[in-house]
């Protein structure tokens, strides 16, 4: 594609999961802002933060309806990440609401460890739910009443998708619980799963989905009184006392504040804007070469009597491990012929140690900049590592 022009040739870049990378539209944004307009957004009058002003604003209206949300019923706030997104709800939200805490097996690191976390602090018991093969939660063999409820919308490690998440949030809902969803695999490649949803909130990293390195609340705005806010500073108050002060969050125009305390990181929102432009711009073409580079790489590993492959279906990431040969070892061989791929157990360590108890793997996540020739290369790599 074009846009990522920049790329070697020979380099091939199988780590979008991780962190995708940047097509030029996104780039140049991000480069506008340092160089024709830098400035402090909602605090200035002067023209170049008027302009910050604006951008960012449309950015905010821009995630709800890429989602297909009004702003009636939701808002944007912008964080650092994924991870600290959720910490920072679980870390406000009101414990004597809920009963239990509830999450599924196959979560990242930073669903998993927070929700320990929230568990061992309000001393409330926490449930592990089972994933099924297509991602579904059986959501009839669990009881949500008054639960807190944090899933991921996307598997990190096998692409598996929470496609009952509609089922899935009204049941929580009608039991009296929260739901929080880890969104952060889901935007880019399957954001078709959260349109119009009605999670209470969800957090995602616009540097997985072709934008530059920021985080992502988006949240009901009936979720603000179930929240304690004590993470607190710059940009969120309209005025101080002594000993008492006066949040923006109040007034409905100004609510994301409640989640962003301090200087926000201005450009990264201007980029995240530019970002889902470009997604939504992409052609049939661009999304049916991903389809079938996904196709090509399943069919191959599907059929190595080497290769342990935890995916059941194509998707943009897959994960395996080769007999006989140990998985950080290949990351390197793949290295030395221009392949960059992640080795390990991705941050999902309670999943695939404990419960899987397999060896560390080999991770492959592909994007839109992914050509044919790089799927090329792959295989005819692997062919020879595998003899």
């Amino acid at each position: 594609m074009q846009d990522f022009d920049y790329l070697k040739d020979g380099d091939v870049y199988f780590d979008a999961a991780c962190q995708s990378l940047r097509p030029r539209p996104v780039i140049e944004a991000l480069n506008r802002y340092y160089t024709e307009h830098n400035s402090c957004g909602e605090r200035v009058k002067y023209a170049w933060g008027k302009r910050t002003d604006e951008i960012v604003e449309g950015a905010r209206l821009h995630a709800l309806k890429f989602l297909g949300l009004k702003n009636k019923e939701y808002f944007t706030s912008f964080t650092l990440n994924t991870t600290y997104g959720i910490n920072l709800i679980l870390n406000q939200i009101r414990p004597e609401l809920f009963e239990k805490v509830m999450t599924s097996e196959i979560e990242h690191n930073s669903v998993f460890l927070p929700t320990m976390s929230f568990a061992e602090h309000n001393d409330m018991p926490r449930e592990i739910m089972k994933r099924e093969e297509d991602g579904s939660i059986d959501i009839t063999k669990y009881d949500f009443t008054k639960a807190l409820v944090v899933v991921n919308a996307v598997s990190n490690i096998d692409g598996r998708e929470l496609v009952n998440l509609k089922e899935l949030t009204k049941a929580v809902h009608k039991a009296g619980g929260v739901i929080i969803l880890d969104a952060a695999q889901a935007f880019a490649h399957n954001s078709e799963l959260l349109h119009k949803t009605e999670v209470d909130a969800l957090c995602t990293s616009a540097h997985k989905m072709y934008a530059a390195s920021l985080g992502v609340i988006v949240a009901r705005r009936d979720l603000v009184p179930k929240l304690d806010t004590r993470f607190v500073g710059g940009g969120m108050v309209d005025d101080v006392h002594r000993d008492e002060m006066f949040l923006s969050a109040k007034n409905p125009d100004n609510v994301h504040t409640i989640f962003e305390a301090g200087l926000q990181a201005w450009g990264e929102i201007i980029a995240f804007d530019a970002a889902l432009t470009w997604l939504e711009k992409l052609s049939k073409k661009d999304k049916q070469q991903l389809h079938d580079n996904c196709d090509r790489i399943f069919e191959f590993l599907k059929n190595q009597p080497r290769v342990h492959l935890l995916n059941k279906a194509a998707s943009p990431t897959f994960s395996f491990y080769i007999d006989g040969l140990d998985s950080h070892l290949v990351g390197e061989a793949l290295s030395d012929e221009g392949i960059m791929a992640r080795t390990g157990y991705f941050c999902v360590h309670y999943y695939l140690g404990q419960v899987l108890n397999v060896p560390p793997l080999i991770r492959f996540s592909l994007g839109y900049h992914v050509r044919e020739a790089d799927v090329d290369k792959v295989l005819k790599t692997l062919e020879r590592m595998l003899g």
